[in-house]
């Protein structure tokens, strides 16, 4: 494959994890071949060709001026308390030659900067969970899910918080050069390959907000400790010691979401967890999550992850001892769900 030029977008008040999470996942393509360049040629700039300073206080040097650098294959705009309130010359020149690119590519808010240029208009995209409404409130010509960690539609890629700008790296350079390649980029930086796209950016628990009444606070943990039992409204309802209508109204007010959808949440993370963590087979999984049957766990795995369990197990469960390093094996690396942060 020819090499593929990556031009990083820098700014005052980028972050930093945004830029140099993905920039390490593209240079250890070849960094892993021995060969600096040969697939990724990876360019920073920033407006001036100055340094900035990151939100955390550390400081890039760009490689040029943006009215330098070169034409680019992929167009990646970071995100960070810069991109919230961007410099018009950087949107100006995003409009001018983000159409150019091959591929847009964006993470956390750098979204904001592409919607900000026109390039998004059209398009189905997410960003941080703290900044969609915002960015579907500005730009209502853009479809925003809040949910994915990441979501590709045509050119146009973009990932939720900073740690799936890594998930979205990697998913790029498995469809530019292959799994294996991929997965070994994914075993040397320790991390897994990789969260399917629609995975949400919120685990079970933090999806729902806390109630404030203690039963209710009371019932959410019995449920994430006993995901296999029964769990319908009437018996959730008995524990917090009211009827089943006023549980179900009261839940959803102090929750954000219904009885019915939050135990859905808490049995998918479960199953997900034993397939990753366990050995056990999918008819024992599927009992121990609530499921009942291998079928009713399919369902709701296809439905929600748009991958059944075996797949996803194939995709992430740990090595056994002495094949982390062989190429060419599935993905082996524990996955602890992390929640993706401004």
């Amino acid at each position: 494959m020819p090499h593929r030029t990556v031009l990083v977008v820098l700014f005052d008040g980028v972050q930093s994890l945004d830029v140099t999470g993905p920039v390490e996942v593209f240079a250890g393509v070849d960094t892993q071949a021995g060969e600096p360049g040969e697939t990724y040629r990876i360019r920073t700039a920033s407006l001036d060709g100055w340094p900035v300073r990151t939100s955390s206080g550390l400081t890039l040097v760009p490689d040029h001026a943006l009215a330098e650098a070169p034409a680019p294959h992929t167009l990646l705009v970071p995100g960070g308390r810069g991109a919230r309130g961007p410099d018009p010359r950087v949107i100006a020149w995003l409009r001018e030659h983000g159409p150019d690119a091959e591929r847009l590519v964006s993470v956390c808010t750098g979204a904001i900067l592409l919607a900000e240029a026109g390039l998004l208009d059209g398009h189905r995209v997410t960003t941080h969970w703290a900044y969609c409404d915002r960015l579907a409130r500005d730009h209502p010509a853009v479809e925003v899910d809040p949910d994915p960690i990441y979501v590709r539609d045509g050119r146009v890629a973009t990932s939720a918080g900073v740690t799936a700008g890594i998930d979205l790296a990697l998913a790029l350079v498995e469809e530019d050069v292959g799994r294996e390649t991929a997965l070994t980029v994914a075993r040397h930086l320790v991390v897994f390959l990789r969260r399917p796209g629609n995975q949400s950016q919120f685990s079970a628990q933090l999806s729902a907000q806390t109630a404030r009444r203690a039963p209710l606070r009371d019932v959410q943990q019995w449920v994430v400790e006993h995901p296999g039992d029964d769990l319908c409204v009437e018996t959730l309802a008995a524990r917090a010691r009211l009827s089943p209508r006023h549980f179900a109204r009261a839940f959803q007010a102090e929750t954000g979401t219904t009885p019915g959808r939050y135990v859905d949440s808490v049995r998918l993370e479960h199953a997900r967890r034993l397939l990753e963590d366990t050995a056990d087979g999918v008819a024992e999984i599927a009992r121990a999550s609530g499921y009942g049957t291998p079928e009713a766990m399919r369902r709701a795995f296809v439905k929600a992850l748009g991958v059944a369990p075996a797949e996803y197990r194939r995709r992430f469960r740990p090595a056994p001892a002495g094949k982390a390093g062989k190429a060419g094996t599935s993905s082996r690396v524990p996955h602890q769900n992390p929640v993706s942060t401004p």
